[in-house]
């Protein structure tokens, strides 16, 4: 066994503070609430529900991640954060119409004490968000309004007593935007924020002044935020850890799943077309193209890293691959994601396959967030700064160093987590090589 990292403790209250109080940060700040009273179960959450072998599979040594990191508490979450509308949580959940109105009811009270606090927004990144009302109004550039989210942290660290605190980003996807010479540093990118630069967005601005918290940033949209230059060298600055980005979910998921399986029986595959419907505000925004480019980014590189047609021409070098999403208003958040995959086998022999996902995004997407959450904290604990590619299990277009590629497969990035999670606590890592249980 290595050496176990030296972790502090999770002493005291962590706050969990999301940019967007939508769909999906409701769902979590209810089901947490939930969880606590023992109203319902955190299923989907691998932290509250997992468990990890230590050792040899005859040591029958298999405790829940919870119990063998030192993760935070549900009982220590404290829940805060920032949405162009002024709802409150129980409102806000009320009409995201993800959960029913009794189990809402049920959490009521704490519910409606979770108030957002004024939105840095800025129409031209979410076309599609009208109406909005509660939108900080800072005289002056963008490192003003940075601040004014600094002065936000603070306040909320004072007033509820917090000792850590932990951003995860729950709002709007927001215009697709190439990174720019703005992005390129931290110099460059403070300038930038002084001068107001047009290609520094929003959530950018949330990122920034967390990091200059020290407050750990994870990113739940396909959005330019922590995947550029200026904020990889902020974070290792100060020694925060980022993660990123886009939460997966419903259709990615499942292409991580079965893409790896096809690759590993060396079945080729000549087309996968993808189409989503959708009707909550994440597909209202999505309905704007540039919202959609972001998305569709995102979800397209997934196929490519994991089936490496440069490697495998003749079975994936001619894959055609086509991602829709579609503005459903009926369905509201319970997307479906449907997919047709034309594969080929032994001698070129054509085979299909058809996918129809009857899903819940928020449902699917709030355990996410939570896991992020205990894990970025986790990881700050650990003084482990800048990317955390162990996380990669958790988004569609993981972050990771530039010199090298991402890794896609669902299953070789639990892999990578649970390593990291013995790693830590100084266990041994499986290799699942299997030799040792029979040599004498």
């Amino acid at each position: 066994m290595s050496k176990p990292v030296d972790i502090a403790p999770a002493t005291g209250k962590l706050g969990v503070l999301t940019p967007g109080m939508g769909a999906v940060a409701t769902t979590l700040f209810a089901g947490v609430l939930a969880a606590r009273k023992g109203l319902a179960a955190p299923y989907g959450s691998l932290t509250q529900l997992g468990h990890i072998r230590l050792g040899r599979r005859d040591d029958a040594r298999n405790p829940l991640i919870k119990d063998f990191v030192p993760l935070a508490s549900l009982d220590d979450l404290v829940f805060g954060g920032w949405d162009v509308y002024s709802d409150d949580a129980y409102a806000a959940a009320m009409k995201a119409g993800v959960l029913e109105p009794r189990h809402i009811e049920s959490i009521g009270d704490e519910l409606r004490l979770i108030e957002p606090m004024a939105a840095v927004f800025d129409h031209q990144w979410v076309r599609n968000l009208n109406d909005v009302d509660n939108v900080k109004e800072v005289e002056g550039s963008k490192m003003d309004q940075a601040e004014a989210l600094m002065a936000d942290i603070d306040r909320f660290r004072s007033e509820h007593g917090v000792e850590r605190v932990v951003m995860v980003w729950c709002g709007s996807t927001e215009s697709y935007r190439d990174p720019s010479e703005v992005h390129m540093d931290l110099a460059s990118f403070e300038k930038g924020l002084k001068e107001s630069h047009p290609d520094i967005a929003p959530s950018q601005i949330y990122a920034y002044a967390a990091l200059q918290s020290d407050v750990p940033f994870a990113n739940g949209a396909p959005n330019l935020t922590v995947d550029i230059p200026a904020m990889v060298e902020l974070a290792e600055e100060r020694g925060v850890p980022i993660s990123g980005k886009d939460f997966k979910t419903g259709q990615t998921l499942l292409k991580t799943i079965v893409a790896p399986g096809l690759k590993a029986r060396m079945l080729g595959v000549r087309g996968w077309f993808s189409t989503n419907i959708l009707g909550n505000r994440d597909g209202e925004v999505l309905d704007d193209p540039e919202s959609f480019k972001s998305k569709e980014v995102s979800k397209l590189g997934v196929l490519e890293q994991i089936l490496q047609p440069e490697l495998y021409p003749e079975l994936y070098g001619e894959l055609y691959h086509k991602v829709r999403i579609n503005y459903y208003p009926p369905r509201g958040d319970e997307k479906e994601g449907w997919d047709n995959i034309d594969i080929f086998g032994w001698l070129g022999y054509p085979m299909q396959i058809k996918i129809d996902f009857l899903c819940r995004d928020s449902i699917l997407a709030a355990p996410l967030a939570l896991d992020l959450a205990l894990f970025m904290d986790l990881a700050h604990r650990a003084d482990r700064r800048g990317i955390q590619e162990w996380l990669s299990f958790y988004y569609k277009t993981p972050q990771h160093a530039p010199e090298i590629y991402p890794e896609n497969d669902l299953f070789i990035q639990l892999t990578k987590l649970k390593n990291n999670l013995r790693q830590m606590m100084g266990e041994d890592l499986i290799t699942h090589l299997g030799t040792e249980y029979y040599e004498k």
